[in-house]
């Protein structure tokens, strides 16, 4: 069975920078991309960066273009959100999750949580003064 870990979180400053790890266990045969996800209190789950595992193509959100960056380890087992910049609305738990679906087949859809399966238990990030 398929088992992320996550690790990195923290409370940093805004303007600060935190590196987050994915670190998955058990056969990854059928998972194509790994992304991660994060949710702030009260709010929805939203997807944040992925990866996909066959061409190494990385895809953003809007709201972190520009100052998050995800890569892989050469094993494909790590996989790592480094993030730049953080502001207070960073603040979140962040969840890495695998999809059995490739990045052709989730299109527009590829940072949907509802598009990801085997889900890690968060790591929390907290950025305050």
């Amino acid at each position: 069975q398929v088992q992320p870990v996550e690790s990195g979180g923290g409370l940093v400053q805004p303007g600060g920078s935190l590196r987050l790890s994915c670190t998955v266990s058990g056969p990854m045969l059928n998972y194509y991309v790994i992304g991660w996800f994060r949710q702030a209190p009260g709010k929805g789950r939203e997807g944040v960066s992925c990866i996909s595992f066959g061409d190494s193509s990385t895809y953003y959100s809007d709201s972190v273009k520009g100052r998050f960056a995800i890569s892989r380890e050469n094993d494909k087992r790590t996989t790592y959100l480094q993030m730049n910049s953080l502001k207070p609305e960073d603040t979140a738990v962040y969840y890495c999750a695998l999809s059995t679906w490739s990045a052709r087949a989730l299109g527009d859809k590829i940072l949907a949580p509802d598009m990801y399966a085997a889900w890690g238990q968060g790591t929390q990030v907290t950025v305050s003064s």
